[in-house]
């Protein structure tokens, strides 16, 4: 039977949970029932539609407690992370997952909008930018810290940026200098340790200082790269990640043995998702102690229908020595789980549905959506942890 009491009541402990960053009543009650409504079946997640949810006859009090409202809104965020780890977190499948999405705008008012790419469409389109960062465990997948990317086209125009509210001290970050941040804030309370596996996109891998900040903090990472990076192999020499994919890939001319491996990285939509993977490991020069350094390459296991070659993706890891190349293999394809995370944000908690343009009103409604998120990950693996002790067991997590 579906436990609805259950559910209700574990949703209102989460909201109690916050309770204590809320200084007055009225903005703590409007942030149960704005959760509440982001978790509603509404088509649309606006002031508007979530303050009729509510039972309210304007969005002014919505409006309110995202723009002005006195609570701590970053205090609600390490809340929001200390439940995810709480029922989420394992210690042998963790791995905290770094990219960002788009969030489509009209105008050129909202903080940080402006032309730009974003994955969302595939295109250059005007939008705001949030980078994110995800926990990603066999017993599911969560969004867990938010930064809005402020480009310089605001940075550097401070009157545009007190139109929305922008703090005088924000100013310029890259993107892996926000993903830095966000992991500094996870290291400080102790969820991203020595030994936690972090892994992000070639924006990512392709900046030497987040590599170095993983490294000189013994965290491991498997983050991925262009075909055209330039490595230092063992031997010296420097070579395309292009070009190390087809030596480390070559048949042994004496047993006639392929230099690839297929292996799962998880299910998918049409069964295991497999590839052919190889490594080379390179020069470990800057790494910790006994830490090896190695170019992953994954391969489709048969080409596609209109190419006569196999699509090849590469990334830059770094970890023990004695690390197994299917340890290396999981952790690129956690890589996926924070699209899932994204998704399930947007369709089921609104988290692309809010109408407004402060600085602060977005990280507001962000870190709400989150937390709704968040709270439907652990409902699904308590469903789960039920199902299996039952002996019918169903999968935690479906790509």
């Amino acid at each position: 039977m579906v436990d609805l009491a259950g559910w209700v009541a574990a949703l209102d402990q989460v909201i109690a949970s916050i309770g204590p960053r809320f200084f007055r009543r009225e903005p703590r009650a409007r942030a149960g029932a704005y959760v509440r409504g982001l978790l509603a079946g509404l088509e649309r997640k606006n002031g508007w539609t979530l303050a009729e949810h509510a039972g309210a006859v304007s969005p002014d009090g919505t409006q309110r407690l995202l723009r002005t409202a006195d609570w701590d809104v970053d205090g609600v965020r390490d809340d929001l992370r200390d439940y995810v780890l709480d029922t989420l977190g394992d210690p042998v499948s963790g791995v905290f997952v770094i990219d960002e999405t788009g969030f489509i705008k009209k105008g050129t008012r909202s903080a940080g909008v402006q032309r730009q790419y974003t994955g969302t469409t595939g295109k250059i389109d005007n939008c705001q930018l949030g980078v994110f960062l995800a926990y990603a465990s066999a017993r599911g997948r969560a969004l867990i810290d938010r930064e809005l990317y402020l480009p310089t086209s605001w940075t550097e125009d401070r009157e545009r940026c007190a139109k929305a509210d922008v703090p005088d001290e924000v100013g310029f970050a890259t993107k892996p200098q926000l993903g830095i941040a966000m992991l500094e804030r996870a290291r400080s309370a102790e969820a991203l340790t020595t030994g936690s596996w972090v892994t992000a996109d070639e924006a990512y891998g392709q900046n030497p200082t987040f590599r170095t900040w993983l490294a000189e903090r013994q965290i491991p990472f498997v983050l991925a790269t262009r075909n055209d990076d330039v490595l230092r192999c063992t031997d010296g020499h420097r070579r395309q990640a292009k070009v190390l994919a087809t030596i480390a890939g070559a048949r042994d001319p004496g047993t006639g043995a392929s230099g690839w491996e297929q292996r799962s990285i998880g299910p998918g939509a049409h069964g295991q998702r497999v590839y052919d993977w190889t490594a080379v490991a390179l020069e470990s020069t800057g790494l910790p102690d006994e830490w090896g350094h190695w170019l992953l390459v994954r391969r489709q296991t048969e080409p596609d229908e209109d190419k006569t070659v196999r699509e090849l993706a590469f990334y830059r890891c770094a970890a023990p020595a004695n690390t197994p190349l299917r340890e290396l293999v999981r952790v690129a394809g956690s890589r996926w789980a924070i699209e899932e995370c994204f998704q399930t944000a947007k369709n089921e908690a609104g988290l692309d549905h809010y109408q407004v343009r402060s600085y602060r009103a977005w990280y507001a409604h962000i870190t709400l959506a989150m937390l709704a998120a968040a709270y439907l990950a652990a409902t699904r693996a308590t469903e789960h942890e039920r199902e299996t002790e039952k002996g019918d067991p169903q999968p935690a997590v479906v790509d």
